[in-house]
């Protein structure tokens, strides 16, 4: 059993036409209204694993020395934004999707922020689906 600590935001991909995860997905996490006015946008990159999941996020930059959990906690309200890069991942099953990218925007307010938040999506080449899971 891993005793490695989860990060505050996590997400789950699954491909609603063949009723299983969407492996190898990237994954950008964006923080669009950074506490820092010298940073426009801070983002964390992933990519799904077998069960469609991101469990780890690193810093997109090799620049940036905040990672997740710190940025999490920084105060205010914080508005995020997931982007699933989902055209490759269709265009390797021959598929044309109507959607190249699935962004999904949400916020964190600042009385949640010792809450963990879990963004699943629901995949396929025309539509999409998400909510706030746990």
């Amino acid at each position: 059993m891993s005793t490695e600590k989860k990060p505050p935001i996590t997400c789950h991909a699954l491909d609603t036409t063949i009723g299983k995860p969407a492996a190898n997905i990237p994954v950008v996490l964006t923080l669009l209204n950074p506490s820092s006015s010298s940073d426009s946008s801070l983002k964390f990159s992933a990519t799904t694993n077998a069960d469609g999941r991101v469990t780890t996020w690193k810093p997109a930059s090799p620049f940036s020395s905040q990672g997740l959990e710190e940025v999490f906690h920084e105060q205010g309200d914080k508005k995020y934004s997931l982007t699933f890069g989902t055209e490759a991942y269709f265009g390797g099953r021959g598929v044309d999707t109507f959607f190249p990218e699935v962004v999904v925007q949400f916020v964190v307010r600042e009385g949640q922020k010792g809450e963990h938040f879990h963004v699943p999506v629901l995949l396929g080449p025309f539509g999409y689906t998400t909510y706030r899971g746990s």
